[in-house]
Formats: C-alpha cells, structure tokens, sequence
C-alpha cells in the first residue's frame, strides 16, 4: 500500500492512498470462505453451501469491507509514518477511475491537523481566589434546612402564608378554551419555593381554604409552553387546604433520624460542619476552575480546526435538546441549528487546545496517587468504599473521568503558581450564590 500527502493549508491535508487490488481480492476470498463455514441460505446445511452462492450472496458487501479495513489501516500507517496528529475524522473518497492499470484502488483521504499553540504570558493573569470560614451560623442554617426537609404539615383555617403548603385544584384558559398543562388537580404548591410563576403564587397568597379566585396570568414570551408563551390566560383557582410546617426539634430523635447512632446533636453538627467544608472546597475548585480556563482561552494563540469546531456545534446542540425535553419542550418545537453555536464552539476548543499544550508542556498529566485519591473520596459515599475502589480499578475506563478531574487539579494548581492570585474573605453564603463567577468581564484587561 502506498500513500502521498499534499499540504492545502494551515491545518488541511489531502492523502492519496493506494491499495493493491491483488491484496484486496485474496483478503476477500479468505473471508468468504470462513464464512462459507457458518454461512445460512435456504435448502442448505450450514458449512454446506457451494461457494459459488457464498460469492454471489456476501461478496459485494465483504468487498466493501475489506477495502474499507486496507484504507484505514493505509491511512493510519501513513499517519504514523509521518506524525501527524489528525484533528477530527477524515474524510475518505474513491478517485475517478478508481481501478488504474496498475492494479491499484486509489483513495483521496482529506483531514485536518492539530495546530500549534502559543500559551501566552500567564505570568500577568490575574485569579481571585476564595476564602471561607464555615460558622456556626452557617451550621445553624444548615440545621434549619435538614429539619425543614423533614416537616410534618398540619391544617390551619387561616389564610395562605409563605413556608405554608397548599392543596388547590386549578383551570387555565386562552379565549375560553383550556389549554394543555394548565390544569391541575390536588395539586400541592409550598408558597415561597418558587415551582410556580410569581402571579400565581401571589394569586395563591392570601387564600384559604374553600375560597375561589379568577384572576389573569401573563406567561413570559420565552415560556417552554410555546401555546402559552407571550400569552395572558385566565386562571381559575380554587384552595382546597391550607397547611403550615411543623419542624423536628433538635434532639437526639432527629440526630439518629440523620444517621448519628448514638442520637448527639453535636455529633450531627460536627458532619454537618464537615459537609460544608467539603462543599466550599469543591465550590472554590469550581470557581478557580472557571477563571484558569477563561485565562488559557484569552491568551492562547492558535488557528481552529474547523472539523473539531463543526463537531463540538453539533454536540452543544444536540445536548441543550436533550435538555429542553427533559424540561418537557416537545422535539418538533425544539429549533436548533448548530450555527446558532459557532462563538462558543470555537472558544471551546480553543481552550481545549490551549490546556492540551499546557499539560503537555509543563507535565500536568495525573499521577496513580491523585487518581487512587479522588476515587477514594468518592468511594466514601458507599457502604464498602475499598469494594468500589477496587471496582473502578479492575477496568481503566472507568478511571476515565477521575483522570481528567487529575488532570485539572495540576493545571489549576500550576496556573496559581505562575499568575498573581489574590486571596478574598468570602462568606459561606456568598462563594455558593449560583450565579456567581470571578472571571472578569471582557475588557477589564485580563
């Protein structure tokens, strides 16, 4: 087999491959007759087929398949031969007058390659890093949230509050008529927790039991309900029953009922404290995380690979329908093209590139110890943590993503040693607001 590479540009390659049609037709005929073996056709014993059959029944496709094995086992020796790092799948295509006189079937392989990266002078980043103190305080709320998970309600004849939970049937309707997902029945609605729109829970306030109410209700124009969105419906409520919570005390019941064996709340508040501290740590990883990958995309210098970029806009897409379904969006409603994704796609894999060179630069790959470790914290969670150690261990696929979370921990810990790192006191509360992020905004000069 032999093979010519032609440069077209930066990053894209063209192959020519060439495959001895004599290979081709002795490895065809070797299959056929292995499949002759076990081959099934009517009126005839297995192994007993004549191979004349065999040739008509399975040749064209076992053919197909033993030039498509010699091109790609051509195309990959020639990859290695010339070490190239191929970005993406190539694309193979039979040339014109592909039988040449020669005895050759001749193939046209087009693929890009990986570029080269310049990081970048990381020295001048600058990363805000957190700094919490679990208190008491923090203890305390925590506390308050386990027992209010854990509350019993009892019926009130008084009007609605927030923190009560109230039982309601409901009809919404658009000129008349009802609409799909605007009923409901014994529907249990906790006011406060925000599962419903804020008119309808403000609707809801205020209501007691056996009261009905009409009132209008305005969905928003980016509503997942596509009948209703931008719509104002006519809803008619009717409260069932009012209920407000009745938490646990704080006693030793509730610290057995939270697992502590011996029933010591101080024992509870000491896993409690634990449990916090663990948070924020994994909360401060995120956060730095965030800021190091934002700085090795800013600063990185590198062309883009267009087939990587086209293949990371295909998967943004495909994974943000998978999510609108699950949020109950029907999928002919789901209009997604993955153009709609180019910006981010490509920052993506320029990221991507920029943290590959970097861990293949400065050596960041993960050790056996960090792996055995992160594996281990995880294992804590189960009831024999050295039987899922052991688990994750018998197969190296399985230590796939504890690897790359390795492998980010010496990139991040590597990026605070190179850049300025400013230490900031943060409140509990404040380091785990869902929307916060410290990476400056574009234009600050990072």
């Amino acid at each position: 087999m032999q093979s010519t590479i032609e440069t077209i540009s930066q990053l894209e390659r063209r192959m020519v491959l060439s495959v001895p049609l004599d290979a081709v037709e002795k490895e065809v005929q070797k299959r056929l007759t292995q499949l002759s073996k076990t081959a099934k056709i009517a009126g005839f014993r297995p192994g007993k087929v004549p191979m004349k059959m065999v040739t008509q029944q399975y040749g064209p496709q076992v053919r197909n398949e033993v030039i498509s094995d010699q091109v790609q086992e051509n195309f990959n020796a020639a990859v290695r031969e010339n070490n190239l790092r191929v970005a993406g799948y190539p694309r193979v295509e039979p040339k014109a007058a592909n039988e040449s006189q020669s005895g050759q079937l001749e193939f046209q392989a087009s693929f890009e390659v990986y570029p080269e990266v310049t990081l970048g002078d990381l020295t001048k980043v600058e990363l805000t890093r957190p700094q919490v103190e679990v208190t008491a305080a923090d203890i305390d709320r925590t506390m308050d949230v386990l027992r209010k998970q854990r509350a019993t309600f009892k019926r009130v004849e008084r009007a609605a509050q927030k923190g009560d939970q109230v039982m309601c049937d409901f009809t919404g309707r658009l000129d008349g008529e009802a609409f799909d997902g605007g009923q409901g029945r014994d529907f249990a609605i906790t006011l406060g927790e925000g599962r419903m729109l804020p008119e309808f829970e403000t609707a809801l306030a205020g209501m007691k039991a056996d009261e009905t109410k009409f009132f209008p209700l305005p969905f928003p124009a980016d509503y997942h309900g596509k009948e209703v969105a931008g719509k104002t419906a006519e809803f008619e409520l009717t409260v069932k029953e009012v209920t407000e919570p009745q938490l646990p005390p704080l006693d030793g019941a509730f610290a057995r009922l939270m697992g502590i064996a011996d029933g010591n709340v101080e024992t509870l508040r000491a896993e409690v404290k634990s449990n916090l501290q663990l948070q924020v740590k994994h909360r401060i990883e995120g956060l730095m995380k965030e800021q190091v990958m934002a700085a090795m995309r800013q600063h990185a210098e590198t062309a883009l690979p267009k087939s990587l970029v086209e293949m990371e806009m295909v998967s943004m897409a495909r994974r943000l329908a998978d999510e609108l379904q699950k949020q109950g969006m029907k999928p002919e409603d789901i209009k997604l093209s993955p153009e709609m994704f180019r910006k981010q796609g490509e920052e993506r894999v320029k990221r991507l590139l920029a943290v590959s060179e970097a861990v293949r630069q400065h050596s960041l790959q993960p050790k056996i110890e960090q792996v055995r470790a992160l594996v281990a914290e995880v294992a804590q969670t189960y009831e024999e943590p050295e039987a899922v150690v052991r688990w994750h261990f018998e197969n190296p696929e399985r230590l796939a993503n504890f690897e790359a979370l390795a492998t980010e921990h010496n990139l991040i810990e590597w990026m605070q040693a190179s850049a300025q790192v400013t230490d900031k006191a943060m409140t509990l509360e404040e380091v785990m607001a869902p929307a916060l992020s410290l990476v400056p905004a574009a234009g600050s000069g990072v």
